[in-house]
């Protein structure tokens, strides 16, 4: 199984849709195989998610960058993707494992509570967050650097996600982060590569 990526780039659906997504995706990928595009989109039906996905994995391949799906390991199975996000509220990664027995899966965790589930529950790695306020959650406090700090000790890697930039990711890698993610610094940011290397910084 390859490294766990240290910078995933995740999706929703104003990235899914709009128009200049290919120019983006090959830009972040372009970075390398420390960047997973982590294909997410909860308003995306099975056939639009696996188009989606699938021109994903057509921008990472000639960089050697990963592709992660998010909540449907029957999607990404069937693409051949490098690795698997789960929410609390999707199958377990143990059963997920199933379709997906050489992949990373991960699995969200909020908590504490969550993140010794999530092991219990064979995850590879944790999606930790958010640890900063952030639009993608609106209305959920900021969990802190302390959320990092617990998790990193459950001896999985933890990637940091919400309110992500390049301005604190040295304080989120020395709470104990393997790697961060983020939608709006990355996907939106008018040097895509420049910003994953920026976010990149900490770990390289």
């Amino acid at each position: 199984m390859r490294p766990l990526p240290r910078l995933f780039a995740v999706t929703d659906h104003a990235v899914r849709t709009r128009h200049h997504l290919g120019a983006t995706a090959a830009a972040l990928a372009s970075v390398g195989p420390a960047v997973a595009l982590l294909a997410r989109d909860p308003k995306a039906t099975g056939s639009e998610l696996t188009g989606f996905a699938a021109a994903l994995l057509h921008h990472v391949r000639p960089y050697e960058a990963a592709l992660f799906v998010t909540g449907r390991p029957d999607v990404a199975a069937g693409l051949g993707a490098h690795g698997l996000h789960l929410s609390a509220a999707d199958l377990t990664p143990r059963d997920a494992r199933v379709l997906m027995p050489h992949a990373w899966i991960g699995r969200s965790a909020h908590t504490a509570v969550e993140g010794a589930t999530a092991v219990e529950e064979g995850a590879d790695f944790l999606m930790a967050g958010n640890v900063y306020e952030a639009a993608s959650h609106p209305g959920r406090p900021a969990a802190g650097l302390g959320l990092i700090e617990t998790l990193a000790s459950l001896g999985r890697p933890v990637i940091a996600f919400g309110g992500i930039t390049h301005e604190n990711v040295w304080a989120v890698k020395h709470a104990g982060a393997y790697g961060v993610a983020a939608i709006r610094a990355l996907w939106h940011a008018p040097r895509p590569a420049q910003a994953a290397l920026q976010m990149l910084e900490p770990w390289m």
